[in-house]
């Protein structure tokens, strides 16, 4: 399960870094924070569920 989360918290740090360099307000930067912390979530997820499935 680190998988997804470490996805989601990559995505999330990685999100508002290249908002708040690009000069975003705080609203810019949670909207670009969750967007990479979902998207970066569900890669986490595939990955997971292609280690779990190798190991089968």
């Amino acid at each position: 399960m680190i998988y997804p989360v470490g996805g989601l918290l990559l995505g999330a740090v990685l999100g508002g870094v290249m908002a708040r360099s690009r000069g975003g307000i705080g609203k810019d930067v949670a909207q670009w924070a969750a967007v990479l912390g979902m998207m970066g979530f569900v890669f986490g997820m595939f990955v997971l569920i292609m280690i779990e499935r190798s190991y089968t």
